[in-house]
């Protein structure tokens, strides 16, 4: 468990005060203690939700924001009269600095951006109450699939269909055991239909070298290939091609993007 970052300035912040009750449910951030003498007016969990925080400021001087994507936790905090914005500010960017995160946005006194490798802390300043949003950068686990009609009906319209419930260990071709029900409905289709024959595309992301993404994308194309053969469909009606990060769908600029490029294909021929 990751220590919570205590104020030096002022070592009371961890522990117990007599301060109004918090909202049902709520508790403090595991990353940050809360200003001493505050309490939670509301907060929020999402397992996967977007944000958009202040990162930087442009050449002319304007905020440059960034909509980050993952793990989503909010609170709305109250905070004794007699603190200004200015102390609270000073407060968390020098308890941040020391726990060692990098300073994103200083925008003294009403806002502070700050992030650790996939971690962002964004505060926002208001007179007697402070806004905490903490987000950790993590792709979004996909539990939805189409089944074999939907599938089926892409591919009459398209040509092609996109399949994102086919998982792989990062950098292997070896297929993991949660992608079982999505390949069996790529089956179930081709059963339906025995005159249909596929292109089983693979495609990665941009991250690492091009030679290896090709060989990577090859590998996984030809895995999957290789499960439908074994669970009983004709090898001839199947063919296995890796394309690596040449066809994206996405922009591979923010993870989501990344998320969306990292597919197997099943193209009609």
């Amino acid at each position: 468990m990751k220590p919570l970052i205590c104020f030096g300035l002022l070592a009371m912040m961890c522990f117990g005060q007599d301060v109004p009750q918090d909202a049902e449910g709520c508790k403090d951030s595991p990353l940050v203690a809360r200003f001493p003498g505050s309490h939670i007016n509301s907060c929020e969990h999402k397992e996967f939700d977007s944000t958009e925080m202040p990162v930087g400021k442009d050449k002319d001087g304007n905020d440059v924001t960034k909509n980050l994507e993952g793990e989503y936790f909010y609170w709305d905090i109250g905070v004794r009269d007699d603190v200004s914005p200015l102390q609270e500010y000073r407060n968390f960017e020098t308890a941040l600095k020391r726990a060692g995160y990098e300073i994103l946005y200083p925008g003294s006194p009403d806002k502070l951006t700050v992030r650790k490798g996939p971690q962002y802390i964004y505060l926002q300043f208001s007179g007697s109450y402070y806004y905490l949003t903490t987000l950790k950068l993590q792709e979004m686990k996909q539990e939805v699939t189409a089944d074999a009609a939907a599938m089926g009906n892409e591919i009459d319209s398209s040509g092609h269909v996109a399949v994102y419930g086919i998982h792989f260990d990062t950098g292997k071709a070896t297929i993991l055991p949660d992608s079982e029900s999505t390949l069996e409905q790529v089956k179930a289709l081709l059963d339906s239909r025995p005159d249909l024959k596929l292109r089983v595309e693979g495609h990665t992301d941009n991250v690492g070298a091009r030679a290896a993404n090709q060989k990577l994308s090859e590998s996984r194309a030809a895995a999957v290939v290789a499960w439908l053969v074994g669970h009983g469909v004709d090898k001839s009606r199947l063919s296995a091609q890796g394309f690596a990060d040449t066809k994206p769908v996405e922009d591979n600029s923010s993870e989501e993007g990344r998320a969306k490029n990292r597919r197997v294909e099943l193209v009609k021929i």
